[in-house]
């Protein structure tokens, strides 16, 4: 699907009907999941090369940034913003020259459908290709922002969470212990979306970085002020992102640490307990086996007193375990 932007219209789909006409007058052309076809429709009325998915799905900086004949074709990963919790990273591609900006993405992006209403509520069309870029560009940093507030604030939740007084008893243990699990995972599913959040940041700022140094002759004084802010905004983002992934880690590990230990009481539970059936079975294994020598054999009270040191010899050990704090 092909939106076009004027600034002075809805923004509605572009058809081949009237496709000319549209796009004389649209400064911004986004292309969303477009086809073969509407790829080369837009080619054939901007005379601009719209990339392939294969393309912006590059690694190389040079085939991230570049530019020829005075149009840039930038790329970078972006997260699709379809779903919250399990978010999407997809090549998200701008082709800008001096009069029209081209962007090429393959999800859904509220960003986009935001500014777009936010350029047809001022009621003035764009000035130019570049302050729409520069303005997109900024309502995407704006919104990774938010995401990482967003992150931050449920590590906070997760901490908590994990840190609070420690159960007792079996059930509120099993509580726990499930606790914990799900704790883990969803510390595992929040660091990968700092991670994607980190490509988005790196990738926005290669951008920003490339268009000030190639464009600079294009580049009007104002939005020369708006690209320092937006690079500022941008590192101070980066230093964020560094906290929260070192969050991450610490409570990745701190949770191990307490699954950890729960199976290491397990294991103690389990060691003392066969520790302490050790002496009871070897009483009971030395007077079960009826020796007619045995002096006990004959004794009126035999019976009890074999359980009476059976008993203390399980009671014993069991004593002296809780003495040294092991239980």
């Amino acid at each position: 699907m092909i939106l076009a932007n004027t600034g002075t219209q809805p923004r509605r789909p572009l058809s081949p009907d009237g496709a000319a006409e549209h796009a004389a007058h649209a400064v911004w052309l986004d292309l969303l999941d477009a086809t073969e076809q509407e790829r080369s429709l837009v080619e054939r009325i901007t005379d601009l090369r719209v990339p392939a998915r294969a393309e912006l799905s590059e690694i190389e900086r040079s085939s991230r940034l570049a530019a020829r004949n005075g149009v840039l074709t930038l790329s970078t990963p972006m997260i699709s913003e379809s779903d919250e919790r399990r978010p999407v990273v997809t090549p998200l591609g701008f082709v800008l020259s001096r009069d029209r900006l081209l962007t090429i993405r393959y999800a859904p992006m509220r960003t986009f459908d935001s500014y777009a209403e936010q350029l047809y509520d001022a009621g003035q069309p764009p000035p130019d290709s570049l302050a729409v870029f520069v303005g997109l560009l900024e309502a995407i940093v704006d919104r990774l922002a938010d995401v990482l507030e967003s992150i931050g604030a449920g590590l906070e939740r997760l901490s908590h969470q994990i840190f609070r007084a420690e159960a007792t008893g079996v059930r509120r243990v099993r509580r726990e212990s499930a606790i914990l699990q799900s704790t883990l995972a969803e510390v595992g599913r929040t660091g990968e979306h700092v991670s994607s959040l980190r490509d988005s940041l790196v990738g926005i700022s290669r951008i920003v970085g490339f268009v000030i140094e190639v464009a600079t002759d294009w580049t009007p004084p104002e939005l020369h002020s708006r690209f320092t802010t937006l690079r500022q905004d941008i590192a101070s983002l980066n230093d964020y992102d560094v906290q929260i992934t070192g969050k991450v880690q610490f409570l990745l590990d701190a949770t191990l640490g307490f699954i950890n230990i729960q199976q290491n009481n397990i294991i103690k539970v389990l060691t003392v307990a066969s520790i302490v059936g050790i002496p009871p079975t070897l009483v009971a294994s030395i007077y079960g086996m009826n020796f007619k020598a045995m002096p006990e054999l004959n004794w009126a009270w035999g019976y009890p007193y074999g359980l009476t040191l059976i008993a203390l010899s399980a009671i014993l050990p069991l004593l002296w375990f809780r003495r040294q704090g092991w239980l």
